[in-house]
């Protein structure tokens, strides 16, 4: 059965690979505290108080609020894919409560940073420089994440009307537009990639050698990159997905605009932003307004 509720998440739900590796570990983990194997399985002999007892064992362990709720949703996925699968009519899961947890405001690097690190006059004039900087624009100007700009091909490019598409989460589609400047570097990095370069795959960011670039080599560069002018702790590619949501919304934006951008599925995930920003604006007027302090 949980072989078969892995396989409906990777193939029906299209869940990555990533996420499906972690709901195998916390069942492997709950079997195991209750002491079964996965092949001993049956769920109509699995109790609440069992349940309640893993998880207050969880608790035990210092584990973080986040931590323990994933782990606690885990079942709670389990039970609701053996129940539409007919292999259960009971659901023991029902009384556990997920803890409530305080998600951290996403960081964001300030405008100023960015245009250090964008309007660097001193980047030299090869493939693999071009590139670089061009990766670190591609983040900040449309905010993708490091899985979509891994996957970007030529033909996701369309210089003559300024859009890109890109593939998101669960195969989902969308276009997102660029500037003319920004088509300009491309149409520029292009050139000099199939001169220096080439590419096996199609793709738009590639090796020297013409293959694909892997995600810790993209991730690797962006780290490197601000850490030439950012304090922040995290300095990754996502940070900057953030700094593109944080910019539009303090520049105006409506926000549902952004979700589109974005990619996000609900409303809930780009809302997070709208505090960003609004904590920004209260620095801003506690240190500029006379009497704010």
């Amino acid at each position: 059965m949980m072989n078969e509720f892995l396989q409906y998440l990777q193939y029906e739900k299209n869940y990555s690979s990533h996420t499906v590796l972690s709901y195998h570990t916390d069942l492997l983990q709950f079997f195991d505290f209750i002491a079964i194997t996965p092949d001993q399985f049956n769920p109509k002999a699995v109790s609440s108080q069992q349940i309640q007892q893993w998880v207050l064992t969880l608790m035990s362990d210092s584990l973080s609020a986040r931590t323990l709720s994933r782990k606690i949703s885990t079942l709670k996925s389990f039970w609701r894919f053996l129940l539409l699968r007919g292999y259960t009519t009971l659901n023991p899961t029902l009384k556990i409560i997920l803890p409530k947890t305080k998600k951290p405001l996403p960081a964001f690097f300030k405008e100023n940073e960015m245009s250090s690190v964008l309007d660097n006059s001193f980047i030299p004039n090869n493939f693999e420089a071009t590139r670089d900087q061009l990766i670190l624009t591609v983040f900040y100007l449309t905010g993708i994440r490091l899985s979509e700009l891994l996957t970007i091909k030529d033909s996701d490019i369309d210089l003559a009307e300024g859009n890109l598409r890109v593939i998101g989460k669960r195969n989902k589609q969308r276009i997102i537009p660029m500037g003319e400047s920004l088509c300009i570097d491309i149409e520029h990095y292009i050139t000099q990639r199939d001169k220096e370069a080439g590419t096996l795959e199609h793709f738009l960011f590639v090796r020297k050698n013409g293959q694909k670039m892997y995600p810790k080599m993209v991730y690797n560069l962006v780290h490197d990159a601000m850490s030439e002018v950012s304090s922040l702790h995290k300095r990754s590619p996502h940070v900057l997905r953030h700094t593109f949501a944080t910019g539009l919304l303090n520049g105006g934006a409506d926000i549902n605009s952004v979700k589109e951008l974005l990619g996000h599925s609900s409303l809930a995930a780009t809302q997070v932003y709208t505090h960003t920003s609004f904590e920004e604006l209260y620095n801003i007027y506690k240190h500029a307004h006379p009497r704010a302090k």
